[in-house]
This record gives C-alpha cells, sequence and structure tokens, in this order.
C-alpha cells in the first residue's frame, strides 16, 4: 500500500488538524511543483492508519529510503509514530535516534535533505519506504548511499572491502561506461574495448545506434520472439547509454524526464516542448 499525505494548511500538530490532504505530486526542474492532485481525509483516517503499522515493543519500525529514480537504497533509520507524521507533513524524510532519543530530520544540518514522494508500507505493515529524491550525498561520508560496501569484496579482500555502490544491472553498466570515458579522457590504453572505440567515434556511435534500433523495430515487423526482442532493446540501450556518456548525461536525469511526464497525456506533453532552434 502506498501513502502520500500533505497537511491542508501551514503544518502544525497533526492530531489538531481537522483535516490532511492526500497529495501525488510532480515536480518540473529544480524540484518546483508542476501540479498537484489532492483528496482530503479527516485525521481520524490518517490516525487509523498509523496505528494500523506493526509498531515493536518500543513504538519503532524500520524505514528505508529509496532514490525514486535510481532505485538505490539511500539509508535505512528508525521511525516512530511522532516521526511518520513529522515525514506526511514536511515532506523531508524524518526519522527518530535512539541514541539522542529525539526525531531528526535528514539533512537538517547538511541540507541534503531526501524529498518524499511516496511512502509505501510493507505487506505485514511492520516496515516503511521512503520514496525519493536526495539533494545530494545521503551518507555522511559523502558517498551517495550508506550502502558501499560489499561483503564478498570483503571476503576477498580481508584487510577492506573496495568502496563501490550496490547498484543495480542498469547503473553497473553506466558506471562502466564512465570508467571507460575516463580512461579515454586521460589517454590510458589499458584494456582495448568496444566501448572506447565507440566513446572514440562519435559517427560509428550514432550510426550503431540507428542500426540497432532498426534491428529492434524489425523484431516487431518480422514477428521475432521475445528473447530477439531483448536482444536488440538491450544494443539499443548500451549504445543510447555510451553516447549520454559523451553528452554527460546520466540515465537518473533521463528517469526523472520520464516521471515528469507520467501525469500529462503525451499527446499534450509533445505540444507544451519548446520548439527546436
Amino acid at each position: 500500500m502506498a501513502v502520500s499525505f500533505l497537511h491542508c494548511q501551514q503544518p502544525v500538530r497533526p492530531v489538531s488538524r481537522s483535516c490532511v490532504s492526500f497529495s501525488r505530486r510532480e515536480y518540473g526542474e529544480n524540484n518546483r511543483k508542476r501540479s498537484t492532485f489532492v483528496v482530503f481525509a479527516s485525521t481520524d483516517k490518517v490516525q487509523g492508519l498509523i496505528e494500523s503499522i506493526k509498531w515493536d515493543d518500543k513504538g519503532l519500525a524500520v524505514a528505508v529510503a529509496q532514490n525514486v529514480d535510481t532505485g538505490a537504497i539511500l539509508m535505512q533509520g528508525f521511525v516512530n509514530r511522532d516521526a511518520l507524521v513529522a515525514t506526511l507533513s514536511s515532506r523531508k524524510a524524518t526519522f527518530y535516534s535512539r541514541s539522542r532519543s529525539k526525531l531528526w530530520t535528514k539533512g537538517e544540518t547538511s541540507n541534503n535533505f531526501i524529498n518524499v514522494f511516496d511512502i509505501f508500507l510493507d505487506c505485514d505493515r511492520d516496515s516503511i519506504i521512503y520514496l525519493g529524491k536526495p539533494d545530494g550525498p545521503t551518507c555522511h561520508t559523502g558517498s551517495e548511499t550508506c550502502y558501499f560496501t560489499s561483503v564478498f569484496d570483503l571476503l576477498e579482500h580481508s584487510e577492506s572491502g573496495r568502496n563501490k555502490l550496490a547498484l543495480t544491472s542498469l547503473y553497473s553498466l553506466e558506471s562502466t561506461i564512465a570508467q571507460r570515458k575516463a580512461e579515454v579522457e586521460a589517454s590510458q590504453d589499458g584494456k582495448p574495448s568496444w566501448t572506447k572505440k565507440l566513446l572514440r567515434n562519435s559517427n560509428l556511435l550514432c550510426s550503431k545506434i540507428k542500426e540497432e534500433a532498426d534491428e529492434l523495430c524489425r523484431t516487431l515487423e518480422e514477428e521475432e520472439d521475445k528473447a530477439r526482442a531483448a536482444s536488440e532493446m538491450a544494443d539499443v540501450l548500451y549504445h543510447s547509454m555510451v553516447l549520454l556518456a559523451l553528452k554527460g548525461v546520466k540515465m537518473e536525469d533521463v528517469f526523472q524526464v520520464l516521471r515528469k511526464r507520467f501525469s500529462q497525456s503525451g499527446i499534450d506533453e509533445k505540444k507544451n516542448r519548446p520548439a527546436q532552434v
């Protein structure tokens, strides 16, 4: 179940409000509010939902912050009822510090807030996900997330694990392409690779993107099987990501654009695009 909340007026104690607005927001550049869909609900309903969570014997539940665009797990903390209500009100990820026995909002000292777009409860309602967009590095070490130590690296290199992010397949590919680009820019020969060849030859890269896109279309036109379509899409995606690397564009930027389009018709979106000069 996913819930999004916003107070109907300026934030005050939730228990004193007569209504709370459920809101699904979309944001444009610089997180400016673009459109809002609001449905009003009673405080009793909000309180009922909060009480339906299976808080432990200390009144706490685990809360995981996840990047809405990349899917990266940013951090994990604990929340109590007040921390959850504070998050619903402020739309900033707020936790409960067990060591200090107080609420704390991620970013209150660093300004690296996690702006919450949605909140998910698991099927047992004993853990929570804050789905949001971070303003900067989440970890106090300056890392993008708090998860950068591989257990397998620790086992293979007993002195320490290599620092690397827990990346999905897509972002592992993006990271590898970025590494190859850095090697090319530093004029490091290293191991020859197709990626480096593409990075050095824009004409070759663009011709491959067009070729692979055509082959993807032919899987539909010639009624080829799903495996073939997946293979051709992988080729299109890989070569397109090499182009994005050359342009300095991250997949996260692409996903942010897609997310902004979720709440509007594709036809309307195309009409509202700025004219090409």
